[in-house]
């Protein structure tokens, strides 16, 4: 069975205003200001993915009503008639080879080079190089160390035990 996404850009149907759709959407997924700056900014966001058919026609239809407009892609894909706003972003264009990202959140990372790390061998050796022990010029000579199962606490003072007066002191019931 296909799965969906549903997809906004930030898109508005002709004749709402926007700060109405901006309101309308903001109860419809109980987000916040920020959250909604997110989503009118234009660039491609998921909103929910995962869905079967009808489930995306649910969301489709919500979303219409609150005066927006967004897209039901089937996963895995950017479908390349989905619409004007589908087209991949520019820094995605310059390169042939580059991922384009699903949504705002992997733009994020769509410019990070990572390199290509391979696994060693069982019982290999991950050290790179040993290098000599140069020991540094430091005169530890006034330092010592306690003996196994010494007490480590402060040393304790010869100073005699308070004990409060609390004669003044009832207990009533």
């Amino acid at each position: 069975m296909p799965l969906f996404e549903i997809v906004f850009q930030g898109q508005i149907k002709a004749g709402v205003a926007p700060e109405q759709a901006r309101q309308r959407l903001g109860q419809l997924f109980q987000a916040g200001d920020q959250q909604l700056d997110i989503l009118f900014s234009g660039r491609r966001i998921v909103i929910k993915q995962g869905l079967d058919q009808a489930s995306a026609d649910k969301y489709r239809q919500a979303i219409e009503r609150a005066g927006a407009i967004c897209l039901v892609e089937p996963m895995g894909g950017h479908p390349a008639a989905a619409g004007p706003s589908s087209q991949p972003a520019p820094a995605a264009q310059s390169a042939a080879n580059k991922v384009v990202p699903r949504d705002g959140y992997m733009a994020a990372f769509s410019d990070v080079e990572a390199p290509d790390f391979g696994i060693a061998p069982l019982g290999a050796d991950m050290q790179d190089e040993y290098r000599d022990f140069t020991p540094l010029p430091l005169d530890l000579s006034a330092l010592s160390l306690a003996p196994p199962g010494a007490d480590l606490d402060e040393i304790k003072r010869n100073e005699p035990t308070v004990v409060p007066n609390i004669d003044h002191l009832k207990m009533v019931d």
